[in-house]
């Protein structure tokens, strides 16, 4: 949600996960730059507040190739 600004223990609420298996997610946001952390601990998407760079996501779809085609 654009503009939402959550500290750990509220994201954890949020999703209702373990604080280790949160903190995890976050970092990983954190790292893949879509996430950042303000000083004082909140966690927000990097893009909020820069409409030069706001754009939808975008994902590849791929397929199990050990899967088999319905025919």
């Amino acid at each position: 949600m654009p503009g939402l600004r959550l500290k750990l223990e509220q994201v954890q609420r949020l999703c209702g996960i373990e604080a280790t298996v949160c903190q995890s997610v976050l970092d990983a946001l954190v790292d893949a730059k879509f996430l950042c952390i303000t000083p004082r601990g909140h966690y927000s998407r990097v893009t909020d507040g820069d409409a030069r760079r706001s754009h939808l996501a975008k994902a590849a779809l791929r397929t199990d190739a050990g899967l088999s085609k319905a025919s």
